[in-house]
Order: structure tokens, then C-alpha cells, then sequence
């Protein structure tokens, strides 16, 4: 039974990614100089997730539109980014957006609070 579901959740999470890359639209545009400075800004930035979740798929969506090219770590069981995200945010719950700053690390998970402070910073 929980084989079932698993392949029920998967099979609806791609379904849902599929959508999204056909309905996404476009690119939010800076000036060249303006980009290069977000992306190094986003180097400090890594967004923990698994493919196929609804809520990851949200967020990257989110980051598309505002042109933010911040690193995707994929957290299945067993890999390392899980193992990562256990031990610096105390959880694996996904989305989580790791924030490096000021010699500080902040784990922030949940789609909507995510979505939210990217748009307040960089949009």
C-alpha cells in the first residue's frame, strides 16, 4: 500500500513539473551588471528539495520568474544534501532555503515564507 501511494505521489509531482515548464512564462530582465551581482549574491543561497514534491516545484517556479539561479541540492534518502539538511536545519523538510550571511547560516523552510522573502529581496 505505501508503494502505491509513493508511486501515486511521484506520478502527480511529475505531472505537476511538466505543467510547470510548459506554463511558466518568462525571466524577470536586469541589466547585465545587476544580474552578475544577484548571482554572486546567490552563491551563498542553496535550496534543499526532492524533484517531484509540489511545494519544491513552487518554489523553483518562484526563483524562475525572479531570475534567481540559486543551487538546487537534491535531499533523497540516504544522499548527502539529506544528511546536510538534517544536521545544519535539524529537519528534512523540503523546501528549505539554506541562507549564508554574515558568517551565519539560516535554514528556511516553507514554500509561501520562501517565495516571500526572495521576492521582498530581489524583486
Amino acid at each position: 500500500m505505501k508503494m502505491l501511494i509513493n508511486l501515486i505521489r511521484n506520478l502527480l509531482g511529475y505531472i505537476i513539473i511538466v505543467v510547470d515548464l510548459v506554463t511558466r512564462g518568462s525571466k524577470k530582465k536586469r541589466a547585465p551588471k545587476e544580474q552578475e551581482e544577484i548571482n554572486k549574491e546567490l552563491k551563498k543561497f542553496s535550496l534543499y528539495q526532492f524533484a517531484a514534491c509540489p511545494f519544491c516545484t513552487k518554489t523553483r517556479r518562484a526563483m524562475y520568474k525572479l531570475n534567481l539561479p540559486i543551487e538546487k541540492r537534491n535531499a533523497p534518502e540516504g544522499s548527502k544534501h539529506r544528511a546536510e539538511l538534517l544536521e545544519g536545519g535539524g529537519k528534512v523538510k523540503v523546501p528549505c532555503l539554506r541562507i549564508e550571511q554574515d558568517g551565519k547560516v539560516e535554514w528556511m523552510y516553507e514554500s509561501s515564507e520562501i517565495i516571500s522573502y526572495l521576492e521582498k529581496r530581489f524583486a
